[in-house]
């Protein structure tokens, strides 16, 4: 059996699903495996990995990369790699036609998004026939990964993320950190991270907060938004524009701020009383995670499968379309301090029980080695 897998990523891009080979791999390596990849040269990517500790494979464009094909079949040949792990539904093309020249190597695909529209035309019957094994990060995904394409069962594997949840547990509730964050001394403060992008719920959100302070207008909060503000960032420039005249429109200018990215997330997540994430579709929902291996108490959507991450021990969920539904869970986190320390603390052994990385790349491991 090889040891030795290269991770496929032809992405111009940067969210969860570029940046996930990077995150894996110092677990990857810690669990005996050398790993390689394949990206475009200056991308988001690329840099992740070289910062991981790994000196990608190259090529100027997902086109080029056909035409390099065997090129990569010699990198392949030389460092003895026989499994590929592909991310973008995009690449399949590239690691379809390197398995059908070179028949002895496994392929791998994890599905990140949750597609939506059948896939069992010639091509797809082609490029996915060749899976060793898709992996759907929810079981949410993999239900509609199992209508979508022409895969037997067994080779459509639920596989969650994971994170190290040693980062988020440090705590981070200083004053002066809170204080950065727009809160002052005694305000509940209510955070939102993530990217700031349509679908993502902050609209919604901001409806809830003005509704929040009709209905207990006695109450101290502050509330803010982490995430990058620009394009380069992840985020979509005019919906941040939009949010920010919402946040005019409701009067809310005083209360409602805008961190902008930040790299220091586990520890502004310590620093929050009630963390939010009212996504309205999340294939996954990493983010949760991340807020409940801090052990804050979380309100999330109820839709995709954020669900499946928070029950009543955990969290709490409303509907993400639903503004007066999240005003009546933040109202209910907000007046006791008491539920929000035991859901806290039951959401930090969650996550340290069922969605470590170390767990994850085990079973990543496993399925390697298996088929």
């Amino acid at each position: 059996m090889s040891y030795k897998v290269m991770h496929i990523c032809l992405s111009s891009g940067w969210g969860g699903l570029e940046m996930y080979p990077s995150r894996i791999i110092p677990e990857l390596q810690r669990q005996g495996w050398q790993v390689h990849g394949l990206a475009l040269a200056g991308s988001r990517v690329a840099d992740s990995l070289q910062a991981a500790g790994i000196t990608p494979l190259t090529v100027a464009s997902r086109g080029r990369a056909l035409l390099a094909v065997l090129r990569i079949l010699d990198y392949l040949r030389r460092h003895e790699i026989r499994v590929l792990h592909c991310h973008k539904s995009s690449d399949l093309r590239l690691a379809a036609l390197l398995k059908t020249l070179r028949p002895g190597l496994r392929l791998f695909f994890t599905e990140h998004m949750g597609v939506t529209r059948p896939k069992k035309g010639l091509y797809h019957r082609w490029a996915y026939g060749k899976l060793s094994r898709m992996f759907s990060i929810s079981e949410a995904t993999r239900a509609r990964n199992l209508n979508a394409f022409s895969l037997p069962a067994e080779r459509i594997q639920r596989l969650y993320l994971g994170i190290d949840p040693g980062p988020y547990a440090s705590g981070g509730d200083s004053e002066t950190l809170r204080s950065e964050l727009g809160a002052s001394q005694g305000e509940l403060l209510i955070g939102l991270p993530g990217r700031l992008t349509p679908g993502k719920g902050q609209d919604v959100w901001l409806e809830a907060l003005a509704l929040l302070t009709q209905r207990s207008p006695a109450l101290h909060w502050h509330a803010v938004m982490i995430g990058g503000l620009t394009a380069s960032e992840g985020s979509d420039e005019p919906y941040v524009a939009q949010l920010k005249s919402q946040v005019a429109a409701l009067g809310l200018t005083e209360r409602v701020s805008f961190a902008g990215f930040r790299r220091d997330l586990p520890r502004l997540l310590g620093a929050l009383d009630i963390v939010c994430i009212p996504s309205t579709n999340e294939a996954f929902g990493l983010t949760v995670i991340e807020a409940m291996a801090a052990g804050r108490p979380v309100v999330g959507a109820d839709s995709g499968a954020i669900p499946e991450l928070l029950d009543s021990e955990v969290g709490l969920l409303a509907a993400p379309d639903d503004a007066e539904a999240w005003a009546v869970q933040l109202e209910a986190l907000a007046a006791a301090p008491e539920l929000r320390e035991a859901l806290g603390a039951a959401a930090a052994g969650r996550v340290r029980r069922d969605f470590t990385l170390s767990a994850h790349v085990a079973a990543l491991s496993d399925a390697y080695a298996s088929v």
